[in-house]
């Protein structure tokens, strides 16, 4: 499969397909270039940070089903 090839069908992909490649290239680079952490070198910033990027991932793309008033919190 040439360049031309991938290219075309990361275009035809969803963009948050197209995003989850795009994060797959980023860990090959990294590890290629030893900058990959090993297992247990995590930080905990670091960690969390991963996994919320991870969590909230294509979530921009969900629309919003509650308003203000589902937020406020009554005390009795």
């Amino acid at each position: 499969m040439g360049y031309a090839e991938v290219i075309e069908k990361l275009r035809s992909l969803p963009e948050a397909k197209q995003a989850e490649v795009f994060d797959f290239i980023e860990f090959l680079a990294n590890r290629e270039d030893g900058k990959a952490l090993a297992k247990g070198d995590w930080s905990n910033a670091e960690f969390s940070s991963f996994s919320i990027d991870q969590a909230m991932r294509g979530m921009e793309d969900d629309p919003v089903t509650y308003s203000l008033a589902d937020l406020k919190e009554r005390w009795q």
